[in-house]
């Protein structure tokens, strides 16, 4: 298959903005510079050609920006593949990340914002191709971060919430107090 090799630049790029999603859409691939938009294209055109489910694997180490490019294909979908609600279902689909990474991402040593687990993302299309829905599972959350972390790392970023929120009344309704 197709092979991108993509280097987090740790800062925002106008490479992702919607008119690079509408220059890459409907574009062949190899016409165009190497592109987490390209990558996209072609799984899409192919789904809508050959009728088959199609894969995205984005995978790297720590802080190499894997999450951020899953965000950048699955909003390349929702602007190609969308329909009249398309805003609505991206904004569901991207809406569930930040609450994702509270109870799945912890500070490493090398990302301040680390994944502990693995994500998958299913895209349902409808027969026109516009989206109908996702559904994320995760999977091999690092258990052993929740009674242990190494030097310079921390916890969740769940358990530092919960715990600066232990004051308020809505806390005691959680029944963690003890």
């Amino acid at each position: 298959g197709i092979v991108l090799v993509a280097i987090n630049p740790y800062e925002e790029l106008p490479i992702y903005e919607e008119d690079a999603i509408y220059a890459y859409s409907g574009q062949n691939m190899g016409d165009m510079d190497p592109h987490i938009f390209a990558v996209a294209e072609e799984a899409y055109k192919q789904m809508a050609r050959d009728e088959k489910n199609q894969s995205i694997i984005v995978s790297g180490e720590s802080g190499a920006g894997k999450t951020v490019s899953a965000k950048y294909a699955m909003r390349f979908f929702a602007t190609v593949g969308g329909s009249d609600s398309k805003t609505n279902i991206e904004a569901k689909v991207l809406a569930s990340s930040p609450i994702m990474e509270a109870i799945g991402n912890a500070k490493t040593t090398r990302n301040d914002n680390s994944s502990r687990f693995g994500k998958y993302i299913e895209i349902g299309f409808d027969k026109g191709y516009h989206i109908i829905g996702a559904n994320m599972r995760t999977y091999l959350l690092e258990k052993s971060r929740v009674v242990f972390q190494a030097e310079h790392e921390r916890n969740y970023h769940i358990f530092y919430q919960l715990c600066a929120s232990s004051s308020l009344p809505e806390f005691k309704d959680l029944g963690l107090s003890k």
